[in-house]
């Protein structure tokens, strides 16, 4: 076999067990949800300059998109959204830069408790496999009562598309952290 295939390889395999075996850790302290994932900052935070929107208006313009369909890759609404492009597409829309992709949110804004998260709150999860330590999924806080968070999403199961969702054992299971890009 070429060394050069044989290294690429390698490489690929050596790729895949590091980034299964990253240290799970953390707590959270609402309703005993306990994080097991740590994330390794990779970049200094992004700071996203939300101006003179408020949280309550960015998440009543999120809510009118309850029902778009979901389609992978998307910031499309005619076309559906994913996750990330749910979320780019409801801040573009009051002109505020975001990034693009849901890993990529891992450091914006300034992480706050669960427990303390607040309506336009972003709420990051791992993707569908829960022991990932990549952030695959997102959202966007509607309401934290009483501890009770509910937040909006675009689901891919079963064509659910843009939504809202209660965290349910699912999701607590998959919860990685909580992002705040507005000051309250």
């Amino acid at each position: 076999m070429n060394s050069n295939f044989i290294s690429v390889i390698f490489c690929f395999f050596l790729f895949i067990g590091c980034s299964h075996s990253k240290k799970i850790s953390g707590h959270i302290e609402n309703h005993n949800i306990q994080s097991r994932i740590t994330i390794k900052k990779k970049s200094a935070s992004i700071i996203i300059k939300t101006g003179i929107t408020s949280a309550k208006e960015l998440i009543v313009f999120a809510e009118t998109l309850i029902g778009v369909k979901y389609k992978y890759g998307s910031s499309v609404k005619e076309n559906g959204f994913d996750c990330s492009g749910f979320v780019w597409y409801v801040f573009n829309h009051f002109n505020i830069t975001v990034p693009r992709v849901s890993e990529e949110f891992t450091n914006a804004g300034k992480e706050v408790s669960i427990s303390e998260s607040k309506t336009g709150d972003i709420i990051l999860f791992t993707g569908s496999d829960a022991s990932s330590a990549i952030v695959g999924h997102m959202g966007l806080i509607t309401e934290n009562k009483n501890g009770e968070i509910t937040f909006l999403h675009a689901a891919s199961g079963g064509g659910k598309g843009v939504m809202k969702s209660k965290m349910s054992e699912y999701f607590i299971a998959r919860f990685v952290k909580v992002n705040r890009v507005f000051l309250f």
